[in-house]
């Protein structure tokens, strides 16, 4: 079976987007030249109509996506730095998200935006590392953070077939992922539909975009003292797989959750709350993210010991687990 990398499986959702439907067309900064290979191949398939380089302004083409969306195409626009959406969170939330609710659902605004993730560890520093997807869940975006390959195909074409605007955020310590994919299985995963990517018995472990791998090994080294994880992915961040989170907690009764935010007003600190108004647990639920107010720092070794990672989670698991 051939392997499929996270970032080859994003660029073939884009192709396949691109030939079923002529309205589909992408644009961003140096994309004919793929210089982060998201696109890489595109420009010569489609040409230069299709794919567009745009100049240095994010709220330029941003808004410009907007238009063409309610004119009737499919925008899908590439950012190449994850912090750059503070420069267009207007442009997004408060224009392209209310057309339609602001219209009793007359206008469509079927535009994608996919975002670089942070959470590499490799040193991208203060201005270029945020991970800003919870302030899109918390004005109503649609927002999705894929995990695998399979996810990131799945999900990016179910974002660009979406009628609403959705936010795809692609962690850059994803994009090498690679797994056995049969081609021929590849297909839209619907938006708001959370997956148990490690069944256990002891605690449940939500875990999203590429700290999926990290909950994995643990679960993995865990299980070698009796401790049984069962991992969930929830794939979108909005609209969230409550039910599907629920059932998982119904059988564990144990619930941590590790999270590339901040620790406050957070995606954990959200799932808590939910947690805490309709789980029964046994135990104080846990989260493992960064520290409130944090500048990741340019030197790897601080860069690493400031985001959220294994030896945390671990220890999050053990806490909950002696907590009666």
């Amino acid at each position: 079976m051939p392997k499929l990398s996270y970032l080859k499986a994003l660029n073939r959702a884009l192709g396949d987007a691109m030939e079923l439907d002529p309205s589909v067309f992408l644009l961003g900064e140096d994309i004919r030249v793929a210089a982060s290979n998201l696109t890489a191949g595109l420009s010569s398939r489609f040409g230069p109509e299709r794919v567009i380089d745009t100049p240095l302004s994010e709220q330029a083409f941003t808004n410009f996506a907007t238009g063409a969306a309610l004119a009737g195409m499919r925008p899908v626009i590439e950012f190449q730095i994850p912090s750059l959406l503070f420069l267009v969170f207007e442009q997004i939330a408060n224009q392209a998200h209310k057309f339609s609710l602001m219209t009793g659902g007359q206008c469509k605004v079927p535009v994608t935006y996919v975002v670089p993730g942070s959470g590499s560890r490799t040193g991208w520093a203060g201005q270029h590392s945020d991970h800003p997807y919870t302030l899109f869940a918390h004005v109503g975006v649609k927002t999705v953070v894929p995990a695998t390959p399979s996810d990131a195909y799945g999900l990016l074409v179910s974002a660009i077939r979406d009628d609403d605007p959705v936010v795809v955020f692609a962690p850059s310590a994803a994009l090498g992922v690679r797994d056995d994919v049969d081609f021929s299985t590849l297909a839209p995963v619907p938006l708001g539909v959370g997956r148990v990517a490690r069944s256990g018995r002891d605690v449940t472990v939500v875990a999203l975009g590429h700290l999926l791998q990290d909950a994995l090994v643990v679960a993995d080294e865990l299980a070698g003292v009796g401790i049984s994880v069962e991992v969930f992915d929830p794939r979108t961040v909005y609209p969230f797989d409550v039910d599907g989170l629920a059932a998982s907690v119904a059988k564990t009764r144990r619930l941590v959750v590790i999270d590339d935010s901040n620790r406050t007003s957070g995606f954990a600190a959200e799932v808590l709350a939910l947690a805490a108004e309709r789980f029964t647990l046994d135990a104080p639920p846990r989260r493992v993210t960064r520290p409130d107010g944090a500048v990741l720092p340019f030197a790897l070794a601080l860069d690493r010991a400031v985001q959220p990672g294994r030896d945390q989670l671990v220890a999050a698991i053990n806490a909950v687990l002696e907590d009666q």
